[in-house]
């Protein structure tokens, strides 16, 4: 028996960093997201707030593991999904507040999908943007573009193409999914070994999506399943740090695609563009920010199992 079947705990993994009152509004939206039983741990990379302990002695379910210190999210979320047991696992960020069903419909949707390695929900905004969560893999030409004129021109051609925008949401496969919140299969976790946690953060669950594609797995978008991200508690506590970080995780993702000698001067362009737009980053919150989203999630309801998308109501 297993998860599936209501009798096995399903291991949900939050990796924590002083979560402050976002972490009880997670584990409060879990009881509701899911009616298979679960077993939450916390791992958790140096928290001072003392919210990850409070949380472990205040629920039964919820089991508090320290890292070590602040080793990043993917290496934690590794610690935390070590020996966990049947088919499937939930990774998410401490301040994602699930819509009640939301897990359900995510096994659901895998359960479709028999190579789905991922399956990640819609994330909704707290101003009610529909954040684009199922994106293609980074490459040069969209990446530059996206990354030089998503800031300024949201709509232009080649941040439409990365993130699929023009396009409505509906149940789809994707390059990956965001990490913010992300069911796993562990058979395809275990078999290309987690998370790089040389990504300390940012980019780990591109470089995760990556090696599960190169290995014949999928990764499945599922809006019929929707969780709220609150997002940017890093960033606002150290915004120059985590733009550094974002800067060099995606220079370390694209470096590797392009190694070896013949590639040296393509990666010192890399370097050089990238090395840039973080300093434009540091004195422009606009940079920092990039390309808006550009669907709202007023008019998004449930729809049919067999259409898995949303009606949604596009931005003018």
């Amino acid at each position: 028996m297993d998860e599936r079947s209501g009798t096995r705990p399903m291991r949900v993994v939050a990796v924590t960093y002083s979560p402050g009152e976002t972490l009880d509004g997670f584990l409060e939206s879990l009881a509701t997201a899911t009616t298979r039983p679960v077993e939450v741990v916390l791992a958790d990379n140096g928290s001072t707030d003392g919210v990850p302990e409070a949380a472990a002695e205040r629920f039964p379910h919820v089991t508090l593991l320290r890292t070590g210190g602040n080793i990043g999210y993917g290496a934690a979320a590794n610690a935390g999904l070590a020996g966990a047991e049947g088919t499937y696992a939930l990774v998410a960020n401490p301040d994602v507040r699930f819509e009640a069903g939301s897990v359900d419909e995510l096994l659901a949707v895998a359960e479709r999908w028999p190579r789905a390695a991922t399956t990640g929900p819609a994330i909704r905004t707290p101003d009610g943007q529909l954040y684009p969560s199922a994106r293609d893999l980074p490459q040069l030409s969209t990446g530059a573009g996206h990354a030089l004129l998503g800031w300024a021109w949201p709509a232009n051609p080649w941040t439409a193409r990365y993130r699929r925008e023009s396009e409505a949401p509906r149940e789809r496969p994707a390059g990956w999914l965001s990490g913010s919140c992300l069911l796993v299969r562990l058979e395809a976790f275990d078999a290309v070994g987690g998370f790089d946690p040389s990504y300390f953060m940012y980019f780990e669950d591109v470089d995760l999506a990556d090696r599960m594609s190169q290995a014949g797995w999928l990764h499945v978008y599922a809006p019929s399943a929707v969780v709220v991200h609150e997002g940017g508690h890093s960033t606002r506590r150290e915004p120059h740090r985590m733009q550094r970080v974002h800067h060099t995780s995606a220079l370390r993702y694209l470096s590797r695609r392009y190694p070896g000698r013949r590639y040296a001067p393509l990666r010192a362009a890399l370097r050089a563009g990238l090395g840039a737009r973080m300093g434009l980053a540091y004195i422009s919150g606009r940079v920092a920010a990039g390309a808006r989203p550009r669907w709202t999630v007023a008019a998004l309801q449930r729809t049919g199992r067999a259409a898995g998308g949303r009606r949604l109501q596009k931005k003018g």
